[in-house]
């Protein structure tokens, strides 16, 4: 079911200048007025020069908010491409006042435009959408495709973490992983049950824990 657009977005996004960054070619076909965005510069946006944290399909933004709020000294970049559910991961940080979080809106493929090559320390993939068909296979966040440009933003010592209740998604990035030269780590079937620690949830997350569903998690180097 298609979502309602939310009363009074244009506004609602406009207001939230603050926290955004920009607005990535896609969205910019159907938002003409929008103005294409600038580079990344860590030292202009944040006035500091401390890593840089991205994740790709923020939804509401608790996660990302939760994890900025409680690493101050870490900078962190969060995009979404539905312009209906980022109006509320930003006007959240808005409120909570946190400086250490910006949004760009828009889809990972044009990841590279915004990010210069090594500025991204780690990446996080949180229950992205798995594309079951798959004649949809290169839209799924760990296709060949993408890795590509994950590979050219991370820094040398960056990394991946992806958190599914997807199987079929999980097991399909375990194998795209492995035959594109990336190292795996912390592999777990079960997260919850696991003893990896420092674990945050999403809202889809909470939603699968209570259904008994198990959490699948990797985090995925290039060394």
């Amino acid at each position: 079911m298609r979502m309602r657009k939310k009363r009074h977005l244009e506004e609602r996004l406009e207001q939230c200048g603050d926290v955004c960054l920009g607005w990535l070619p896609d969205y910019i076909a159907e938002q003409r007025e929008r103005p294409i965005i600038e580079p990344f510069d860590n030292e202009r946006i944040f006035g500091n020069n401390n890593p840089v944290h991205l994740e790709i399909g923020c939804g509401k933004g608790r996660f990302i908010q939760q994890t900025a709020e409680q690493n101050p000294d870490i900078n962190f970049i969060a995009l979404e491409q539905t312009a209906n559910v980022l109006v509320t991961a930003m006007e959240r940080t808005q409120k909570s006042g946190i400086k250490n979080l910006k949004y760009y809106a828009g889809k990972a493929e044009y990841l590279e435009k915004a990010f210069t090559p090594q500025s991204v320390q780690r990446i996080y993939l949180n229950f992205s959408c798995p594309y079951p068909k798959e004649s949809y296979a290169k839209h799924r966040l760990t296709h060949p495709l993408f890795l590509n440009i994950y590979r050219s933003i991370l820094t040398e010592d960056g990394y991946i973490k992806q958190k599914t209740d997807n199987q079929r998604l999980f097991e399909f990035s375990v194998e795209n992983f492995s035959q594109n030269g990336w190292y795996l780590r912390n592999v777990s079937l079960d997260l919850h049950n696991s003893k990896i620690a420092g674990n945050i949830m999403t809202e889809y997350e909470e939603r699968f824990t209570e259904m008994g569903l198990p959490i699948y998690y990797l985090e995925a180097c290039l060394r």
